[in-house]
């Protein structure tokens, strides 16, 4: 079969002047109709199973190749590095699953990198002003607002728990310092339909679907109100409410399950599509890749979103991967990628919401990297100034600082003053330490919590577990918290 388009003479016919797919399905199927899709024919030897299978591998190969719609829509502009021309000659192309592939008499091989770097999409400048013939979605002075006070709300909250942590009154904390425009600029262009597949540096999705501050202390304080019933480490939030499914530590697992939940929505055909997270570390695991191949191939609705921030723990970029960043590996599986200054609110904002409607339009994923910088430490566990300089820290928690270039921008529109930021950053700490103290004096769950909600009527294996722990606090009661009923 993979040779049989030049062994048809009747076919190779029909190749040899350029002509359009509709054409071609005219001359072997007199009946086709032109008004009709690529899939559906008529006429008596086109509704004969038998005649339609000796036709459906050069009708299938001509449509993915010949059926390239193009769009006028800005960010939307796809490159089609094959012409007509490269398939006149039917002795020199062969018919291989996926596509034509011509012959050369030339053995080259293809360069490990390209002359130029993939460019970074951007909008504004550092001094707050859109760059000269920069194109973007317009945001209303409302939505602008609320991307900037939730950015600030996100920074306020992340230094507050990061000393609570430090203080001993949570076990652990991880921020998003730097990354606060990814996360609010990317929730400012979904909609509350879409299911979010976060890693771990995504509470601002959260926060801006309308998660509180309460409910995010309650979930690091692991206290009774807290909707994991605090099994999960702090950081870890999950909401069936806001489609937002429960952090998981190990990274990269949540991708291939992003594609089989994004399958779930183009089967049910809802308009909504999957946004998957991960770092630039996250794309060394398997999963990554996996996950990537899974969602090309079924073509199912995810938006994967990779913070390359330049650090995945200790270990720098440089060392993580020898290609230009993670956005050319979205071409290898054959999925539209593009880069964006994950700094600027605007550029991410304008970036998600086309790539948004592009999967759900297409019912094909798109991968976004956004180039930022992890200004804190990894997490508590963390202290980066022992393998990256003070100083490069410093440059990127100023000049670069996602904050301070969209408040420029929002200030220079009239829309924002010096007080309004007074007042806003004064009643979220005053708000944050009071939801501390709430979370603090909540009951924990009871212990019986511990092994509840994984089957409907407890084995026998686990009874005796709770049995021998209740046993075990019993005779060391001094070594186990007092605040855990029993």
């Amino acid at each position: 079969m993979a040779i049989w388009f030049s062994r048809s003479r009747k076919i190779a016919h029909f190749l040899k002047p350029k002509i359009s797919p509709s054409e071609f399905l005219y001359k072997i199927c007199p009946n086709y109709s032109n008004s009709s899709s690529f899939r559906t024919l008529s006429g008596e030897n086109c509704r004969n199973p038998q005649a339609f299978s000796d036709y459906s591998t050069t009708i299938l190969s001509f449509r993915r190749r010949w059926w390239r719609p193009e769009s006028t829509r800005a960010g939307e502009q796809v490159e089609t590095p094959y012409s007509d021309d490269d398939y006149e000659d039917e002795n020199q192309v062969l018919d291989f699953p996926g596509g034509r592939v011509t012959f050369t008499p030339e053995m080259k091989f293809i360069s490990e990198t390209s002359d130029k770097r993939i460019p970074c999409y951007r909008v504004l400048g550092d001094d707050g002003y859109p760059i000269s013939g920069s194109k973007f979605e317009q945001v209303d002075k409302e939505t602008a607002v609320k991307m900037y006070e939730s950015m600030v709300t996100l920074q306020i909250m992340d230094n507050i728990f990061y000393e609570a942590q430090r203080q001993g009154r949570i076990s652990f904390y991880l921020t998003s310092l730097g990354e606060e425009a990814i996360n609010i600029a990317t929730a400012a262009a979904l909609t509350l339909d879409d299911v979010i597949l976060p890693q771990y540096r995504e509470p601002g999705i959260l926060l801006w679907r309308g998660f509180t501050l309460q409910e995010f202390a309650n979930q690091c304080f692991g206290n009774n109100a807290d909707y994991g019933k605090g099994r999960q480490m702090p950081i870890h939030y999950g909401s069936n409410k806001h489609n937002f499914f429960t952090i998981s530590s190990p990274i990269a697992t949540q991708l291939p399950q992003a594609a089989g939940v994004a399958y779930s929505l183009k089967m049910d055909k809802k308009e909504a599509c999957v946004v998957a997270f991960t770092g630039d570390g996250g794309t060394s695991e398997g999963d990554f890749h996996a996950g990537l191949n899974f969602a090309a191939v079924l073509e199912a609705p995810v938006l994967f979103i990779c913070r390359n921030n330049g650090w995945a723990i200790s270990t720098p970029i440089s060392e993580q991967f020898r290609s230009d960043g993670v956005v050319v590996k979205g071409q290898a599986y054959g999925i539209r990628s593009i880069r964006v200054d994950g700094n600027d609110a605007l550029a991410v904002y304008s970036t998600i919401r086309a790539a948004r409607e592009m999967v759900i339009r297409e019912q094909k994923p798109v991968l976004v990297e956004a180039l930022s910088y992890r200004v804190g430490h990894h997490s508590t566990s963390d202290d980066s100034t022992k393998y990256r300089p003070i100083n490069e820290i410093e440059y990127w928690r100023t000049a670069r600082n996602p904050l301070v270039r969209f408040q420029k921008w929002v200030h220079k529109n009239g829309w924002w003053t010096d007080d309004d930021e007074s007042e806003l950053r004064g009643s979220i700490r005053k708000q944050l330490l009071t939801a501390i103290q709430v979370a603090e004096k909540t009951e924990k769950p009871p212990l019986a919590e511990f092994f509840s909600d994984v089957y409907s009527h407890l084995p026998s294996n686990l009874h005796e577990q709770e049995k021998s722990l209740r046993e075990t606090i019993k005779r060391h009661r001094q070594d186990y918290p007092t605040d855990v009923p029993l």
